[in-house]
């Protein structure tokens, strides 16, 4: 059996970096980076045999963790019929009807493939339906590796110190206004000076990639409210939270509307599938009907859409889901900041519901400038402390922690108990 070692040094052979997409390569650790071989529930099983508890959860989607029984026979049946047919079905309608009923701002919807076509598609559709090309983001919200975005993003892309990525071009930067998260002020400039050039603002409500950071209160709403009144269309980016931090999403937790929303990760049960939404007269601008252009050779494919379906179905029908999310994911945040403040560690850590990422400061983190002063080379440490003892946390400073609903009140205090010893081994 090859060890992690000989099956990176394998991949670097035949795959760009080792990895297919970066933050995987573990540089921001120090680390090799694991290959893994099996996974159900909250543990997962490396090509060595090693087993750890998950909190990376394949970057979100698996709420319900690995292999979930009804997920995986949905994927099966659905399989058996055919992988892909090009064309619709009805179990695209119906995944389609619980996205809209579960989301205020959803009146109809797209499926896509991922996350960035989604956003893409977004974009467009927002410059189409407005006439305008500029584009406002917030610096250290990912949406995506979407040229026009690739401005000031976060995830992989600040993990490696360099924001903006080659290959973007200047005039496709220029179409993009980078603000601070949780700064009215600066939108309100931005406006005044580009307002009618601007034809949507897109900001994760909850950001996940630059760490997690909540908005402050009053942001989003002041946020959309700028944005509706120069005629801009407000876009939510819930790729992350989408039915993560509630049924219904961000939106419906913390009670903003948005023009268009962006989906991903959960509605897809860990299979390639993701979705953008919003009003009605919006989204009827989309061809077959309107006159701009979106389209995909294997969007809705009836396997994801059946992995998706079985995955909303879970959570929808059994709403107690959440509350136990939140209790576990509570006792995970209370045990990591007891034990930190044992060992006289300064940690600063943001939560929602089942995310929440450990900052190695005293923060607190408003924006990508605050969650850049983290020690870095600390949690470098710490999440090798934490591997070496079973646990498996995202490879970067700057990522979401992912509960799931297969982790146990055991597993929890397990994690706890590790936390505090890595945290005696930090500053020993």
């Amino acid at each position: 059996m090859a060890t992690n070692r000989e099956a990176f040094d394998e991949a670097r052979r035949y795959i760009a970096g080792g990895v297919n997409s970066p933050v995987r390569a573990f540089k921001a650790v120090g680390e090799t980076p694991l290959f893994f071989a099996s996974g159900y529930g909250c543990k997962i099983t490396d090509i060595e045999g090693h087993e750890y508890v998950d909190y990376v959860g394949s970057w979100g989607p698996h709420i319900l963790g690995h292999a979930s029984e009804p997920i995986v026979t949905a994927i099966t049946r659905a399989a058996k019929s055919s992988t892909s047919f090009g064309a619709p079905t009805v179990t695209e309608t119906t995944l389609a009807r619980i996205i809209c009923d579960a989301l205020p701002g959803c009146e109809r919807v797209r499926l896509t493939n991922s996350g960035t076509e989604a956003s893409m598609s977004a974009l467009r559709l927002a410059r189409g339906a407005t006439g305008r090309h500029k584009i406002v983001k917030f610096a250290g919200c990912y949406h995506g590796h979407v040229d026009s975005l690739l401005v000031s993003a976060g995830s992989g892309a600040l993990t490696f110190g360099n924001p903006d990525s080659a290959g973007v071009t200047p005039g496709v930067a220029n179409d993009t206004i980078v603000l601070p998260f949780n700064d009215v002020d600066a939108v309100e400039r931005a406006y005044a000076q580009y307002g009618d050039e601007i034809a949507g603002t897109i900001l994760e409500p909850i950001a996940g990639n630059m760490g997690v950071v909540l908005p402050v209160r009053g942001y989003l709403e002041s946020v959309a409210a700028i944005t509706r009144e120069s005629g801009a269309l407000f876009i939510m980016d819930e790729v992350m939270t989408g039915f993560r931090v509630a049924w219904g999403g961000a939106q419906k937790l913390l009670n903003v509307q948005p023009d268009l929303t962006v989906l991903g990760k959960v509605i897809g049960g860990g299979m390639p599938l993701a979705a953008f939404g919003g009003r009605f007269d919006i989204m009827e601008q989309l061809a077959p009907e309107g006159p701009v252009y979106q389209a995909g050779t294997l969007s809705g494919n009836p396997v994801a859409v059946a992995a998706g379906l079985a995955a909303l179905t879970q959570l929808r029908n059994n709403p107690a889901i959440y509350r136990r999310l939140e209790v576990l994911s509570a006792r995970l945040e209370h045990g990591l900041r007891a034990g930190a403040e044992r060992a006289g560690i300064k940690v600063y850590i943001a939560r929602c519901g089942s995310m929440l990422t450990v900052f190695f400061q005293d923060g607190p983190v408003h924006n990508l400038a605050d969650a850049k002063r983290s020690d870095t080379s600390r949690f470098s440490r710490f999440h090798e402390l934490m591997r070496e003892q079973g646990h498996y946390l995202p490879p970067s400073q700057f990522e979401a922690w992912f509960v799931s609903n297969a982790h146990t009140f055991r597993d929890i205090d397990s994690t706890v108990l590790a936390a505090e010893r890595a945290f005696a081994q930090l500053v020993s």
